[in-house]
């Protein structure tokens, strides 16, 4: 792939459109913006999350998963293209499995928190059920790969349990949820 950047600011959305994929101009707050602009988000989430996880298996977990959000964006930006495979689903559920493994069931609800990588995975997930939701919402107007949706709903699930697995590794209990605490 050669310079594809030559110039970073094109002023070609000045007046509040932005260019798709295949050439096709929108609004910048269509719904397709929206959707690949908050799995965008989630990317740079992820980002934080690495900086902050020292098992070496979590963060090439987590670096492919930021590959998978990259070409997900990219087929959110190009109407029609399909780049998220079942094969990509199926690494998240056995990742989600093994990880889940290893944990106590879960009595209690639990709070967002722990340690700064595991409040760093929670942040995360709930950016990943936003970028679901704009992704459902734009799958409702146009087509979009039904692949796109089981991904970030699998993804949001695996971003749960990290935050436990990090919280674990790094000898910190979850947040545990105590109803009515401020009564």
């Amino acid at each position: 792939m050669g310079n594809r950047l030559s110039k970073i600011y094109t002023r070609t959305g000045d007046k509040g459109e932005t260019g798709l994929g295949d050439g096709s101009r929108v609004a910048k707050d269509s719904l397709r913006v929206e959707a690949y602009g908050t799995t965008d988000e989630l990317n740079s989430t992820i980002g934080l999350m690495i900086t902050e996880v020292s098992d070496g298996p979590i963060r090439e977990a987590l670096l492919t998963i930021q590959h998978d959000l990259f070409d997900l964006g990219g087929e959110l930006c190009i109407p029609g293209r399909e780049s998220i495979q079942q094969s990509q689903i199926d690494a998240l559920e056995e990742l989600l499995d093994q990880l889940n493994e290893g944990l106590e069931p879960l009595k209690e609800f639990i709070l967002p928190g722990g340690s700064r990588a595991a409040a760093y995975a929670h942040l995360a997930r709930t950016i990943c059920r936003r970028s679901e939701r704009r992704v459902i919402s734009l799958a409702r107007e146009e087509a979009v790969s039904s692949a796109a949706i089981k991904y970030l709903n699998r993804l949001s699930d695996l971003l749960f349990v990290l935050a436990r697995v990090v919280n674990r590794g790094e000898g910190v209990a979850d947040v545990l949820w105590q109803p009515d605490r401020a009564r």
